[in-house]
């Protein structure tokens, strides 16, 4: 069950935040002294884009695990300057009206902890609470029946998140993860967003998936596009460069239109590769097949930074995702997301270390 929701999760997936961006206009209070800084929109002032890798947690006390230390220590050695952390709750069907934590809900204690050892590690931190399925199926599918106590019950949800970030000082905050089935929802997202930000000073943005995001009415009210940016690249497996940067050019094109038109810049809130043959090809999946692709993860690594590298409107990158925790992995090492160890982290390095 837990390899099947992590399925789920992936192509949601989550870590590190956005930048360049002030509160909204109905912010009730001013901007976090020491946050993110710089424009929002497409012709605002340069700032540095987003270095960001996501650290998940599927247990209560996997935050509060002896390896975290040395998980941000890694992820700061590769340049990094945000990491995303993603605490979970669950609900029992797609149609059900509520969510609950569960064995898997990271602790709030475990949040406090790790985003202090983040903070102290020099990373700034982005919390990017996420709603999964019990059955491992897939968040985009959640359609309440009753979409008013839905809505009520997430507030609740993300409200309590919302304060905790506050509280801790977190940099950035994600009111949504891919909830497809309730995202076209205008009315009820302002009214979740709002409370929001009655609770939390920092910037805002709502993780979409990269087949959801244009049908999102509600981004006038955040500071940033957030996309999932799990684009297949190409019908089959490749590692070369020509290639990869075909399969972005329509959607560097579509992405520059849709930040003009939004006047906002646009963080990949997720983006990853397995190490496995056929990984451009289907960006989304744990699973693309049982032969290990390190030097097909890299060239897409390579690709994804120097298809954004130096545009005016995309505000970086958080890459899903860094080591599982001891026992917690059910995909082995070397074909799973993680960059560690692998080729693709000596691509981070040349690109992000400075």
């Amino acid at each position: 069950m837990k390899a099947l929701r992590r399925a789920t999760a992936a192509v949601t997936a989550a870590v590190a935040v956005l930048t360049g961006c002030s509160a909204g206009g109905n912010a009730p209070h001013a901007p976090r002294p020491g946050g993110p800084t710089g424009s929002a929109t497409p012709g605002g002032g340069p700032s540095q884009p987003v270095r960001g890798i996501t650290l998940p947690a599927w247990n209560t006390d996997d935050y509060e695990r002896p390896e975290a230390r040395t998980y941000l220590r890694q992820i700061a050695d590769t340049g990094a300057r945000w990491v995303v952390f993603t605490p979970t709750w669950y609900q029992d069907g797609t149609g059900r009206s509520t969510m609950h934590t569960s064995e898997e809900t990271a602790s709030d204690r475990s949040v406090r902890r790790i985003v202090g050892l983040a903070h102290a590690a020099g990373l700034k931190v982005m919390l990017k609470p996420h709603v999964d399925l019990m059955d491992g199926g897939d968040r985009a599918g959640i359609r309440p029946a009753d979409r008013d106590a839905w809505f009520t019950a997430y507030e609740r949800f993300i409200t309590h998140y919302a304060a905790l970030a506050e509280d801790l000082g977190v940099e950035q905050f994600a009111v949504g993860t891919e909830l497809a089935g309730t995202s076209t929802d205008r009315g009820r997202w302002t009214k979740v967003i709002a409370a929001v930000r009655d609770t939390y000073r920092g910037p805002l943005t709502y993780a979409a998936n990269y087949d959801e995001y244009a049908r999102i009415r509600f981004w006038t009210s955040l500071d940033l596009i957030g996309i999932d940016a799990y684009w297949p690249l190409a019908d089959s497996a490749t590692t070369d460069p020509a290639r990869l940067a075909k399969g972005w050019k329509p959607i560097v094109t579509e992405l520059a239109a849709f930040a003009a038109r939004q006047d906002k810049k646009i963080l990949f809130t997720e983006a990853g590769y397995v190490s496995q043959h056929g990984t451009a090809a289907a960006p989304y999946s744990w699973t693309v097949s049982g032969r290990a692709g390190a030097d097909e993860q890299s060239a897409a690594y390579q690709s994804l930074l120097t298809a954004f590298d130096g545009r005016p409107w995309w505000a970086g990158v958080c890459w899903w995702m860094w080591d599982d925790w001891p026992d917690s992995g059910e995909t082995a090492r070397r074909l799973a997301y993680t960059p560690h160890g692998k080729p693709a982290e000596e691509v981070l390095r040349d690109w992000w270390r400075e």
